[in-house]
């Protein structure tokens, strides 16, 4: 945990920020004044930034014995509709009432003065996220399998929630959701990239040719994979919470699942930039197929479709992808060194990818 600013990104006070380039993700007297406000914990304040995020960002907070999550988005200019944290707390607060396993929110500001975006506060977990490593009470062979059977019944029991009343029906519009998806991102590419990607349109056009007609209508998180799943401490594997919920909306619940296994690591398959819980190559857990296989069982839905979803699911990752690669080729990611840079040429590996889930080749003209 850290105890002083560490330049850049977190300041003791915005006067102490006048002379950076960039404002600053934390502002510890600012953060201070609002833990008194809301009666959290006494005296200084340490920090420590936690998770895998390249978009919004997350903070451990811990004062006086008490600790809390604070998660806020990326410096502005934020585009429209992205990066809503006040909305992000509501969409958990709402869906915890209805059973769902998310962190329980202590406290929302929406005055942009403190920290020049809204943030809000939750509760701190004692949990696991799985990533690059297997935890050890979570490595015996039917403890990896568990593993992967929770992430899969997870999913089932969120999207098996009613929407069609209530305050999730105030989440968003069901009717249209995959079509205002191909149109959405197609749009976005158009403004965050300097280079041509011809497999871009041409999958775009084929997505927009083919868009399948929506068996049920559920909660989307949006961004449902492992590596967004805080597990129990001990075994057996369990999922205490459901995390970063800024895309979840109401549409077709197979948009997650093809995103899930779209994007799922497995013996065999190619290394793509949204690898971010390799853990899954290993011996012992569920195969993208077999993932696919225990939802289909569980929810009686036509699995037929899926590719379609797949081939969604990466050409969005691609689209977001290249935003975050221009980003870094201006200069607005300085202490990325790693992923930005890689994304020269992951861009184009998870359009080739999606492709092969569309039936194209990098010559086909459709």
């Amino acid at each position: 945990m850290h105890t002083v600013p560490d330049g850049v990104e977190v300041v003791a006070s915005w006067e102490r920020a006048c002379h950076l380039d960039n404002p600053p993700l934390l502002v510890l007297d600012a953060v201070a004044g609002f833990l008194d406000a809301h009666g959290i914990g006494s005296g200084p304040l340490t920090w420590q930034r936690i998770g895998d995020g390249h978009s919004n960002v997350t903070y451990l907070i811990q004062r006086g014995g008490e600790c809390v999550v604070l998660r806020r988005g990326p410096r502005p200019p934020l585009p429209r509709s992205t990066h809503d944290m006040v909305r992000e707390a509501r969409i958990q607060k709402i869906l915890g009432g209805h059973g769902v396993p998310v962190p329980e929110i202590v406290a929302v500001c929406e005055d942009e003065s403190l920290l020049g975006v809204p943030f809000y506060l939750m509760s701190r977990l004692d949990g696991t996220v799985v990533t690059d490593t297997i935890p050890a009470h979570l490595s015996p062979a039917e403890q990896r399998r568990a593993t992967s059977e929770a992430v899969v019944d997870t999913l089932v029991a969120l999207h098996s929630i009613d929407v069609t009343g209530g305050e999730l029906a105030s989440l968003g519009s069901p009717e249209g959701y995959l079509r205002r998806q191909v149109e959405r991102f197609r749009g976005l590419w158009e403004v965050n990239t300097t280079r041509s990607l011809p497999a871009v349109e041409r999958i775009g056009n084929w997505l927009g040719r083919n868009v399948p007609t929506s068996q049920v209508a559920s909660v989307v998180h949006g961004d449902y994979r492992m590596g967004n799943l805080m597990f129990a401490p001990q075994a057996p594997a369990r999922v205490l919470a459901i995390l970063d919920w800024e895309m979840a909306t109401l549409g077709d619940p197979l948009a997650d699942l093809g995103y899930l296994t779209a994007t799922y690591s497995e013996a065999g398959s190619p290394v793509t930039p949204l690898e971010l819980t390799r853990v899954t190559r290993s011996p012992g857990y569920l195969t993208q197929r077999e993932l696919a296989e225990r939802y289909r069982s569980r929810t009686g839905l036509d699995l037929t479709p899926l590719p379609w979803y797949q081939t969604l699911a990466l050409w969005k990752a691609a689209i977001f992808c290249e935003a975050i690669y221009t980003r870094w080729q201006r200069g607005e990611r300085p202490h990325d060194t790693a992923f930005g840079p890689s994304l020269e040429t992951g861009v184009p590996r998870l359009l080739e990818r999606a492709g092969r889930y569309a039936g194209l080749t990098a010559t086909t003209r459709h």
